[in-house]
């Protein structure tokens, strides 16, 4: 358990950075170019699984052209089933692998801006996902997130969060020059989890005592 320790003390910058996460990722969604289709992903390591979202914001320029590919039958309105069509192919880009075995992405929810939002560059796309996680063994871990939708006109950002448990930490993160790819270093400590449920144990153990000793008592009187 040293080995988990020590690589959770080293996680301090890295959750520090993780903390910063969505301040930059305003930062890059108001400043993004106009001729780009800006894609952010903030990736959630958790108990059992892994969830991420995209935002994914196409620039006056190019809103035309992200329009197109979901408006398949030319009307002027995102039709649910094409809001779905397009959510399944964005999805079917991404790869997403725990300690090098692939996980299967699944679909969570998602939302879609007006057409006239989306021209005018101000339309933002919502998707969730997420995927089983394996079982984790105690030490050191590692997710790895692709995202390969539309490359002849996107920028790309990812990030992962500070998880909400306590049993996982984030000690680094990986990125290519586009960010297209995205490593996360994470360490699992199971003894969290060991602690809890002696504590839960404990707990169960306690009232179980207090119960039987009333119930005792009524029975005498």
């Amino acid at each position: 358990m040293t080995t988990v320790r020590q690589s959770r003390a080293a996680s301090v910058g890295a959750v520090a950075l993780a903390l910063l996460t969505p301040f930059l990722a305003g930062i890059g969604v108001s400043a993004h170019r106009l001729d780009e289709y800006l894609q952010a992903a903030r990736i959630d390591i958790g108990e059992g699984r892994v969830e991420f979202e995209l935002s994914l914001t196409p620039g006056a320029a190019v809103a035309a052209n992200i329009v197109a590919d979901i408006d398949r039958d030319r009307d002027g309105s995102l039709s649910p089933i094409e809001q779905e069509a397009y959510t399944s192919r964005v999805l079917s880009a991404i790869d997403l692998e725990a300690d090098g075995r692939p996980l299967d992405v699944r679909q969570i929810s998602s939302s879609f801006p007006d057409v006239e939002a989306m021209q005018r560059g101000e339309g933002v796309i919502r998707l969730r996902a997420d995927a089983v996680l394996p079982a984790q063994s105690a030490g050191a871990h590692h997710l790895f997130f692709r995202n390969a939708h539309r490359g002849d006109v996107s920028v790309y950002l990812a990030n992962a969060v500070v998880p909400a448990s306590d049993r996982f930490g984030v000690t680094a993160q990986h990125r290519d020059a586009d960010q297209r790819e995205l490593t996360v270093d994470y360490v699992f400590d199971a003894q969290a989890a060991r602690s809890r449920l002696a504590l839960l144990l404990v707990g169960i153990a306690a009232v179980t005592l207090v119960t039987t000793r009333l119930f005792g008592r009524r029975q005498r009187s």
